[in-house]
């Protein structure tokens, strides 16, 4: 981040009164059609990492190096990008329209992950963060529960071939 966007961020976030009062919010209704997609895949990055992270505890309690590892590897984009193509029949059109939309978004692609599974991942997580900007808890719950069962299939099967 440079100097003038964490300028920029101090005077229209952190600008709260010395009482200790909340900074002024900007703005007072997010709509999820508004926002460009790479805003909704920010929120659906943050909602997918916290689930698979809480998901986890149900099988490790104590190794955090574990879970981390096992998280890691769970939301990275060959994983969600795995995720979408295996949710992909079941999704409803408005859920596609924001996966096209979040995959169309211009973006830099890191190392780790092809080009395809970075923008499949991209708008995995768009499709996340719109369910949870809309408050459709329900849906997003079904889907990020599906796509943990998947990436978990996925990898039982990476590291059966891997060990033979």
């Amino acid at each position: 981040m440079n100097f003038d966007h964490f300028q920029f961020l101090m005077g229209n976030m952190f600008s709260g009164s010395a009482e200790g009062d909340a900074p002024p919010a900007k703005y007072s209704n997010v709509e999820p059609n508004q926002l460009p997609a790479l805003v909704l895949a920010y929120v659906g990055d943050a909602f997918f990492s916290l689930y698979v992270r809480t998901r986890l505890l149900s099988y490790e309690q104590n190794k955090v190096r574990i879970l981390h590892n096992f998280d890691a590897k769970i939301v990275s984009a060959a994983m969600q990008a795995v995720a979408y193509k295996g949710l992909e029949s079941m999704l409803l059109e408005e859920e596609l329209a924001i996966v096209r939309r979040g995959r169309n978004a211009k973006s830099t692609v890191p190392k780790s992950a092809t080009v395809s599974e970075y923008r499949y991942s991209t708008g995995f997580e768009a499709m996340l963060g719109y369910l949870y900007l809309s408050k459709r808890y329900e849906r997003l719950s079904e889907i990020a529960e599906r796509a943990f069962v998947i990436i978990s299939r996925e990898m039982t099967k990476l590291n059966k071939n891997s060990g033979e």
